[in-house]
């Protein structure tokens, strides 16, 4: 399985889609820690389907979304799409038809995720096969994370397995039969719970024919049910009574909440007009002192020019002079505009207090209109309400009485209908009673025969189950030590090719001396301290040629010293190296220093460890320079070591594979011996269970015939009194329908006073339309009178303020025209006019602060002032609002009482005597609406459930 493309979106620290193509031989992602190197091998294994959060780093499968930064907002999903090179076409059939395979798998928040395959959806059960049929998959050892070399190093014999079966490719096999048999255990568990669910059906019709005689208590509880609908018709029509009192007294609490909102709204809005008429003088204030202001810096900036700049001086001063004439005759224009206004205003409020006058008594005129058309109106509705209801009671004693009369009419001829029927009922019971008898004596015979046949039947399978268990727990054993053999000797056969190629690669192209000796185990380090990196020197090939060369034994030889042992008995080396292997000693290490100074020339002493004293004085530990000749000495003697095990244990395993084939074939006999046994006993319990329904249901068709004669019996008896009571009623019903006076003269008289009433409250409505539209003219043209004179006090103001800015502006001409003359006197006059002007200009800016600090707190208050006139108006709108919805709900809760007030009546023209006489004589002490709903709905399921056993019962 080659893997193309990695596409990530939205993945951890992906928020941008991101490619990573994976291309042919070795592909590497290079970077600091946090860049995201790890999330790249996480959604390599999320895509292949890792449903551990915790192998994901996060407390959720939804930490994998980006959760968002500083600067870019979180997202809503994630997704990781991986492209697999299908150009062999070696992938699963369903999978196989294209030469490249996009696995995609998206998560969403709040939604979970979900998998595609080439655009299709599939399941995750079906990406996780893909992988394991490929010897891959999320869990695949071939994804190394960190710390997980280690784990394979360290790993115990059935983790190991794993890696073997992945590199085997039978990984997806063991997954598939894993699934094979957990569907076979649900199978059989689910044999299991349908002979469960037959034996609970046969023992539910048992109690279904017990339950048949409890029919005789549906009547009473409709008797019941009947009586607890009629007090909740009244318990509902007292509290739609209390929700109506309610309502009124909502309403009168919203109608005077509105009225104080709208003074409140007054209130705001002559505060905001206050605040509006102080701000044109303060505005004027301000424009003042910040023109003197300007005027006296610009005559500093003149003063401390030369005096040949006088004349320009002179020419500013002329032109400023100009400009206060041209505000001057503005300000007349102003103030003649404001007369003419003032006068239409005067005119206005005369024409307004004109009007007003009479205004009390039109009012009160109409109030006593609509007060009398309203209580015309009261008297017409009272009329047409008593004759209403004598109407409605007469109606329904007319309906009342040919309802009893249809009723005991029909429930006569039920009656007798049912004596008929109930007769032959009793008929086919007794003969059904006789039938039932002989198919349960014949059941009887049956299920006795059935379970000797079940007994024998699990006595075979105990034994069977017996013989398979000892053949199952022996081939477990065999295979597990088959299995341990095998890779025991997989591990020998993987060590031992590791050191083969390690000496392969270590042994030198002239044919090294090292690869001619041999050595005890255990003396490795002993021959490496003695000849070290000589034995890395080949052997010498000619008189010129480098390398050992073969020379004859010394004829007299010197003899180690006392206490060592020559190292010449624990290795085999050529004939050229018989000479030093003669003359080296092997020691204890606690001995070397001490035997060191009897060594003669070319002398050495070397321990097991790797130690070296030298006949020259050197001395060499073997901690210091461990020998890589005594390292490549060790790796031989343990790959000879290795091969002899490597054979023992091939043996050991030939003969357990041998062991676990005969024991496969055992326990596949005993396996069909024990599926035989269980086919015979599911055959045997199925006649047993068979015989047993046979049984139940002949004496339930026994017991049912006899409860239907039972139940015919007394049908026929019943049906018999019931007729001759009907036969009664039916007579006194007729004879009551007689004595009724006639009811269309009462509907007629009813239709007269709708009449009536409909004319008297057209009336009312517009006697009351007059009163409203003569106050609302007498409200606005009060109000108008108010904002007329508001009007007339701030164009007063306004005049009273053109009067000082004229003054002011007359003042300020004088001013200029002074200065003028005093630009055109002599420059001597610069130096002292220009202190005075400092101290000028000091109270200018003081003043021009102080009218801006005051024009600022008007402004603010102003502002404040409109801010609160538009709260108070949004208030007063709300509780306008909040009135009309309380008119709304108490209109709807008299809606409901009239509602409740009709049900009631309707209830109570058939509602038991005595039931009447629980309400009119304490009907607080009714219990409250939830109770009497709960016992209706208890009510109801009794007589359903009591209905339907019935039925049952009969069929």
């Amino acid at each position: 399985m080659r893997f193309s493309r990695l596409r990530l979106n939205g993945f951890k620290s992906f928020v941008d889609p991101t490619d990573l193509v994976i291309g042919d031989g070795l592909t590497g992602v290079v970077g600091p820690n946090g860049c995201g190197k790890s999330n790249l091998l996480e959604g390599l294994r999320w895509v292949m389907g890792e449903n551990r959060p915790t192998a994901m780093r996060g407390g959720g499968m939804e930490d994998v979304i980006f959760a968002g930064a500083a600067s870019r907002p979180a997202r809503n999903f994630a997704e990781v799409s991986l492209t697999i090179d299908n150009s062999d076409r070696l992938a699963p059939s369903g999978f196989n038809d294209t030469d490249q395979l996009e696995i995609i798998r998206r998560i969403t928040r709040d939604a979970g995720s979900a998998f595609k395959t080439n655009g299709k959806d599939v399941r995750a059960r079906d990406v996780q096969m893909l992988f394991a049929d490929a010897s891959t998959g999320a869990h695949s050892p071939a994804l190394v994370r960190q710390g997980q070399i280690s784990e394979l190093i360290n790993a115990k014999p059935k983790a190991r397995r794993r890696i073997l079966e992945e590199a085997a490719g039978i990984s997806g096999l063991y997954q598939r039969r894993h699934e094979a048999e957990l569907k076979l255990n649900a199978a059989e568990q689910n044999l299991a719970r349908v002979e469960d669910v037959l034996d609970s059906l046969a023992q539910q019709l048992a109690t279904l024919a017990r339950q048949a005689k409890q029919a005789a208590r549906y009547r009473e509880i409709g008797v019941q049910l009947r009586r607890a609908e009629g007090l909740l018709l009244y318990r509902r029509w007292a509290e739609a009574l209390v929700a109506a009192q309610e309502a009124d007294a909502a309403l009168v609490e919203r109608a005077r909440a509105a009225a104080a909102a709208e003074r409140a709204a007054l209130t705001a809005g002559k505060d905001r007009e206050e605040a509006d008429t102080k701000l044109p003088a303060l505005r004027e204030e301000e424009t003042v002192a910040g023109a003197v202001l300007q005027r006296l810096t610009v005559q500093r900036g003149q003063l401390k020019e030369e005096a040949q700049r006088a004349d320009q001086a002179i020419g500013a001063l002329e032109k400023r002079i100009a400009q206060l004439d041209h505000d001057a005759e503005r300000e007349e224009g102003l103030n003649r505009d404001a007369g003419e206004t003032l006068a239409k205003l005067d005119s206005e409020v005369a024409d307004l207090r004109v009007g007003s006058e009479g205004q009390e008594e039109r009012a009160e005129a109409a109030s006593e209109a609509a007060r009398i058309a309203a209580a015309n109106l009261s008297e017409r509705e009272a009329e047409q309400g008593r004759l209403t209801e004598d109407a409605a009671r007469l109606a329904a004693r007319h309906q009342s009485a040919e309802r009893l009369e249809a009723d005991a009419s029909r429930t006569l001829e039920r009656h007798r209908s049912e004596a008929v029927r109930a007769e032959g009922a009793a008929q086919e019971a007794r003969a059904a009673l006789e039938l039932a008898a002989e198919d349960a004596d014949e059941a009887e015979a049956a299920l006795s025969d059935a379970t000797a046949l079940a007994e024998a039947a699990e006595a075979a399978l105990v034994a069977a189950d017996a013989a398979r268990a000892d053949a199952a727990a022996r081939e477990a054993e065999a295979r597990a030590e088959h299995s341990a053999a095998e890779g025991e000797a997989q591990a020998l056969r993987a060590e031992v090719a590791a050191l083969a190629r390690l000496v392969e690669r270590e042994t030198g192209a002239d044919g090294q001396m090292l690869d001619h000796v041999r050595v005890d185990p255990g003396f490795e380090q002993a021959l490496g301290a003695a000849l070290a990196d000589d034995l890395r020197a080949p052997m010498a090939k000619g008189e010129a040629g480098s390398g050992w060369a073969a020379l004859p034994p010394y004829s007299a030889p010197q003899g180690l010293p006392d206490g060592s042992e020559p190292l010449a008995r624990h290795v085999g080396v050529p004939a050229a190296l018989e000479r030093r292997i003669g003359e080296v000693g092997l020691v204890p290490a606690a001995d070397g220093a001490r035997l060191q100074p009897l060594l003669k020339p070319g002398q050495r002493l070397v321990s097991p460890e790797g130690d070296l004293w030298r006949w020259d004085g050197l001395r060499a530990a073997a901690d210091d320079a461990p020998s890589a000749a005594a390292l490549r000495l060790q790796q031989l003697n343990r790959m000879v070591a290795l091969k002899r095990d490597m054979e023992e244990v091939g043996s050991r395993a030939a003969g357990a594979a041998e062991a676990h084939k005969v024991l496969t074939e055992a326990l596949s006999a005993a396996t069909a011996d024990d599926k035989a046994a269980r086919t015979a006993r599911r055959s045997a319990d199925e006649a047993v269970a068979e015989a047993s329904r046979a049984l139940s249901r002949a004496e339930n068709a026994q017991s049912m015939a006899a409860t239907k004669l039972e139940a015919a019996e007394l049908a026929l008896v019943r049906h018999g009194q019931e007729a001759e009571t009907a036969e009664e009623a039916l007579e006194e019903a007729r004879t009551a329908r007689a004595a009724l006076p006639e009811l269309a003269a009462a509907r007629a008289a009813c239709d007269a006073a709708r009449a009536a009433v409909d004319g008297s409250r057209a009336d009312m409505i517009a006697a009351r339309a007059r009163e409203e539209e003569i106050r609302r003219t007498g409200a606005a043209r009060v109000r108008r009178l108010t904002e007329v004179e508001r009007e007339l006090g701030r164009w007063r103001e306004r005049l009273a303020n053109a009067e000082g800015r004229s003054a002011d502006l007359a003042r300020r001409r004088a001013q200029a025209e002074a200065e003028l003359r005093t630009a055109q006197a002599q420059p001597d006059e610069i130096a002292g006019r220009t202190l005075e002007l400092e101290r000028a200009l000091e109270k200018a800016e003081a003043r021009r602060k102080a009218a801006a600090d005051a024009l600022s707190a008007a402004e603010t208050a102003f502002r404040e002032a409109e801010r609160a006139e538009r709260d108070a108006g949004r208030g007063a709108g709300e509780a306008r609002e909040a009135r009309a919805a309380a008119e709304a709900r108490r209109d709807a809760a008299r809606d409901v009482l009239q509602s409740a007030t009709d049900a009631i009546r309707e209830e109570l023209e058939t509602t038991p005597d005595a039931l009447l006489a629980q309400l009119e004589a304490d009907p607080e002490k009714l219990p409250e609406t939830a109770s009497i709903e709960h016992e209706i709905a208890r009510l109801r399921r009794a007589r359903d459930a009591l209905g339907a056993v019935n039925l049952r019962a009969e069929e």
